[in-house]
């Protein structure tokens, strides 16, 4: 075999495959390690795969540090690719065909005990220890493959959206309060001490704001932030795919949606249970299953981690106030609050019920709920694009004409200089991809999520501040 000795180039290991006989430089962590003798085997990783590598002490000057190497150890690696025998590839990787014998070896960074294996899938870890050295714990190729996947989710999302005419535009993080079902993070001022931003929880009015502006079709990956109640699928900081249309119906918007779905998730190689998505009311999901959250799958297509999406629509647009809800109990001060969000648009037959206040446990919102697999993943409705329709809204929920000009009084004067019909949809793209990977919480398909307890657990965030500092730039005390 003549092997073609040019000066090695460094690349990646997926690559190797396209430079066999070829002298080359890889670089990457030590996977696994094996002494055998006068040979030793290193199984050598970077961000695109892994690759079996073999050194010889009769060819390889240190021979006695690489024998020596530590697991997880960043190297510098320079040999030639060579071709297995048949006999010895290992189908459990793409490169399993080849491997590379090693001429140089270097380190780069020698890593002392690591506090958890990587070589497993990490479900029997604590989190505490996981999300403490999340740096580590990504290395594994489970979690790793996760957010692989999420950039591509996210490149095919948003390779649909501007074919199809969408404009890419973000808004603010710090904004004014909104109701929007939850608690906002505040942020307070250092140049108007005393008063306070807010952080989204999403950018509903914006969105309506930019139809307003004249913008037929906008996306944007939003931030998202809701002090709430922690859980497996929910977490304060959360990714949304924010979508508004101008000069749409509610059928449209569900049927761009759906085709958007379709195509990103099937050009991951995932399987859809049912094409076009099938369509149920509020009040007919909440008498089949009991709630409006809800799987179709039988047991072997969860085996089959087959996805399964349904639209729930004819939304009753007003509740009465969870009395344990302080949320709630803000919100609506008349004893109802709305059940989804309140720039929301009641279907035509409702409007003069809505505008009078009259029946208002009957009257339905023109809002429309994506669910799969027993997740919601997402909600959008056709807006109220006349100020007349969104001030009879909080009029239902008891504001005064004073509360709700300064609630809301820039959105009832943006609608009133020629707002456009108007609606959209929020797709959660955490949950998504996590039900994409088969995966149980969205904590699995973030770079640095949360704990169940709100810590950030690698920057041991929140922390205390000194008091000094409170009171001299923000003119504020703490009280615990």
């Amino acid at each position: 075999m003549i092997y073609v000795m040019k000066n090695p180039k460094y690349i990646l290991i997926d690559d190797a495959v396209n430079n066999i006989n070829q002298k080359v430089i890889v670089k990457g962590w030590v996977a696994s390690h094996r002494a055998m003798g006068k040979i030793c085997f290193i199984d050598l990783r970077d961000s695109t795969g892994v690759i079996q590598c073999f050194a010889i002490k009769d060819t390889l000057k240190n021979f006695d540090e690489i024998k020596k190497i530590t697991i997880e150890s960043v190297v510098s690696i320079t040999g030639v690719v060579k071709q297995r025998p048949k006999e010895q590839y290992n189908q459990n990787l793409d490169t399993g065909s080849i491997e590379i014998e090693i001429n140089e070896f270097n380190v780069l960074n020698l890593c002392k005990s690591i506090p958890m294996p990587v070589h497993t899938d990490g479900y029997e870890i604590s989190e505490e220890v996981r999300l403490k050295y999340r740096y580590i714990d990504l290395r594994r190729s489970r979690v790793h493959n996760n957010l692989i996947v999420r950039s591509q989710f996210i490149r095919f999302l948003r390779d649909f959206l501007i074919r199809n005419k969408f404009i890419e535009i973000e808004t603010p993080l710090l904004s004014a309060p909104t109701m929007e079902g939850a608690r906002d993070f505040l942020v307070p001022s250092s140049m108007q001490k005393g008063k306070f931003y807010a952080l989204p929880q999403s950018p509903q009015q914006y969105k309506q704001l930019l139809m307003c502006a004249g913008f037929y079709r906008y996306f944007q990956f939003a931030k998202c932030l809701r002090d709430e109640n922690l859980r497996a699928d929910r977490g304060f900081e959360f990714t949304q795919v924010d979508l508004e249309f101008s000069f749409i119906t509610k059928e449209e918007i569900m049927q761009v949606v759906e085709a958007l779905i379709i195509e990103v998730v099937e050009k991951l190689g995932k399987k859809i249970k049912q094409k076009p998505f099938p369509k149920f009311s509020y009040f007919e999901v909440i008498e089949k299953f009991g709630d409006d959250k809800f799987d179709l799958r039988n047991d072997q297509e969860k085996e089959e981690g087959i996805l399964a999406f349904a639209w729930v629509e004819q939304f009753p647009f007003f509740k009465q106030v969870n009395k344990d809800d302080k949320a709630e109990i803000r919100d609506g001060k008349s004893g109802w609050t709305f059940t989804h969000n309140p720039f929301s648009m009641p279907i035509e037959e409702h409007l003069e019920w809505h505008i009078n206040g009259i029946n208002i446990d009957k009257i339905i919102t023109q809002q429309y709920d994506l669910v799969c697999n027993g997740f919601e993943v997402g909600g959008g409705s056709i807006r109220a694009h006349k100020p007349e329709i969104l001030k009879a809204t909080y009029k239902i929920m008891g504001y005064t004409d004073q509360e709700i000009e300064q609630s809301i009084g820039h959105m009832l004067e943006a609608l009133s200089m020629g707002a456009p019909p108007h609606g959209g949809i929020a797709l959660g793209l955490d949950r998504l991809v996590a039900l994409i990977q088969n995966e149980k919480s969205i904590k699995e398909v973030i770079a640095f999520p949360m704990t169940y307890t709100g810590n950030i657990a690698v920057m041991n965030a929140p922390i205390n501040v000194d008091q000094s500092l409170l009171e001299e730039d923000l003119g504020l005390k703490v009280i615990v």
